[in-house]
This record gives C-alpha cells, structure tokens and sequence, in this order.
C-alpha cells in the first residue's frame, strides 16, 4: 500500500526553514546534513527544505509493480499525469496532479 515518505517544502532559504520547522515540530535534523528533517521517534513523513522544487508529497510503494498498480488506482480516483513532466534518466517516480491540479509524486522504493 503506497505511504507518504516526504512531505517537500519549497522554500527560500533551506538552512532557515530547517531551523524554523525542527523547532516548531520536535523534528531532528537528518544524519547526512540534508535539508531534511525526520520525527524524533522516526514514524512519519520526513519534511525536505528544498529551495528549487514545488511544495509536494511523495508517495512511496514497495516495488514497480505496486508503483504501477498505484498509478493506475490513484488515476481511476481522479489523479492525472502531469503532461510534458520532463523525467531524469532512469526516474524511479511518476508526477501526478490530484483532482485540484497539487502534483505528488509515486515513488518505487526499488529504484
């Protein structure tokens, strides 16, 4: 069953921001230095700073399979792909807007 894992943050000045929300949630710094912040007993979304990217949730499954059958559920609930997304190579995810055009992506943690 596909999860949030990350709730992304657009903001403008990550280091402030990561201060600001780890504060305000009792949310600790990740341990690679990252803008990320996780739960301090380590169940819940992570939060991600990221000064370049769109305010969005990531939604992970287990395996392409399940990314795939996700999709599809997500889609039959009212989910689009997002036309003209321009992917990385090798993307391991699929961008998608819900019924009020707010993109999130599904992830395949395999990848």
């Amino acid at each position: 069953m596909v999860h949030i894992d990350n709730v992304v943050m657009n903001v403008k000045d990550a280091r402030r921001a990561t201060d600001f929300w780890s504060r305000a949630l009792g949310y600790r710094p990740a341990a690679d230095g990252l803008p990320v912040l996780v739960p301090p007993d380590g169940v819940g979304p992570r939060l991600v700073m990221d000064e370049t990217d769109r305010t969005h949730i990531d939604l992970y499954t287990a395996n392409a399979q399940e990314q795939r059958a996700e999709i599809e559920r997500l889609i039959s609930l009212g989910a689009r792909r997002v036309p003209d997304w321009e992917y990385p190579p090798g993307a391991g995810f699929v961008v998608l807007e819900d019924t009020e055009g707010n993109v999130f992506c599904v992830l395949n943690a395999d990848s």
